[in-house]
């Protein structure tokens, strides 16, 4: 217990440091009597490259100087190092703060004030990419709505909590995976694979028919698209502890999108490592599931039909099986949920489609 405690506390204090010195840099340069300024990488579209080796987004090789020089800059800079000082005090107070809580505390501050949540982001955005660091590593998160339940064991490394352990198969609603949970230490479990799971309707479903325990797996619930400390985890367990990942979503290109962007990331986090499950599997639903299991359906919309046309040219689509499913979702022109499968009862998802699935993946 106490090495990973003694981890924890290495992790935050090389954030502080790395905060800290981008403090000490700026003085520096105003006690020479310069303008502050910093570089980072530029995050512009055209910077914004697909590496097959990584199999995930990155940011290429230009960079860009943020300088109190330029009065279109002086604005965005000061906030910039404002949120950077918000976030060591966050650290050293030993304290977390949402996305929403960063806009507010800057109310009222002349000069320093968002216009909107959107600007207040993008300069997080802009403070992780200057320092190579998450936002995570400054504790501050977005709103959390995912979860996870199975016969996972962890240990909490947060003040007032350290040594604490919890298994995950304790709350029937599955526990929420906060920053108290992402930063915990993964103790033991005896599951053998991580099933992902985009609804929560079908989450529960899965926990009351203790699939659990008829997969020997880990169930995560996204909530839509994966929030970041979401897709950590899930690498966590990947990576750490062996588990492959088998991820069902919606059969519609969202659910695809989904779907990969827990594989190889995504193009508005491309300054960061550390996110991505590139082994992670896409097991359904699929465009030819929907044609197999005769599942209800509704029919394509033009927004659809358009992001679909947009993940056939994406470099992470190319492979067979997501060209194939693509392909028959615009040859069906239909589409269809995960609660489909209760045409068949609402026992068939785990009697009958996911021991399919798991099997045609190697599971």
């Amino acid at each position: 217990m106490r090495r990973r405690l003694k981890l924890a506390e290495k992790r935050r204090a090389a954030v502080e440091l790395a905060l800290k010195q981008l403090g000490k840099i700026i003085c520096e340069q105003i006690e020479n009597r310069e303008f502050p300024w910093i570089m980072l990488q530029s995050r512009s579209t055209d910077n914004i490259v697909y590496d097959p080796e990584l199999r995930q987004y990155v940011l290429g090789d230009r960079v860009i100087r943020r300088h109190s020089r330029n009065i279109r800059h002086i604005r965005p800079f000061t906030q910039l190092i404002w949120t950077a000082w918000f976030a060591r005090e966050l650290l050293k107070l030993r304290k977390t703060s949402t996305l929403r809580e960063v806009y507010y505390s800057a109310r009222g501050l002349r000069d320093i004030e968002f216009k909107s949540q959107d600007e207040s982001d993008e300069i997080i955005t802009d403070l992780e990419t200057a320092l190579n660091m998450p936002r995570e590593s400054f504790n501050i998160y977005p709103e959390e709505r995912s979860a996870i339940f199975g016969d996972l064991t962890i240990e909490y490394t947060v003040p007032g909590y350290e040594g604490k352990r919890l298994n995950l198969t304790e709350h029937p609603d599955g526990m929420m995976i906060g920053p108290a949970l992402s930063t915990a230490e993964i103790v033991e479990t005896s599951a053998d694979k991580v099933l992902v799971i985009e609804k929560g309707a079908m989450f529960t479903r899965l926990i009351e028919e203790k699939a659990h325990k008829r997969f020997n797996a880990i169930l995560i619930h996204t909530a839509g698209q994966a929030p970041r400390a979401t897709r950590t985890l899930i690498k966590r367990l990947n990576e750490e502890h062996g588990l492959p990942v088998y991820l069902f979503t919606d059969g519609d290109p969202w659910g695809m999108h989904i779907a990969m962007v827990i594989i190889s990331g995504s193009a508005n986090a491309a300054h960061l490592r550390g996110l991505a499950t590139p082994d992670a599997k896409w097991i359904g639903v699929w465009a030819t599931d929907i044609i197999r299991y005769k599942l209800p359906t509704e029919n394509l919309t033009d927004k659809d039909v358009k992001r679909l046309k947009e993940l056939k040219r994406d470099p992470r689509y190319q492979g067979e099986l997501w060209q194939r499913e693509i392909d028959t979702f615009l040859e069906i022109g239909q589409k269809a949920e995960l609660e489909a499968f209760s045409r068949y009862g609402l026992t068939y998802i785990v009697d009958r489609y996911l021991p399919d699935k798991l099997e045609e993946a190697g599971a």
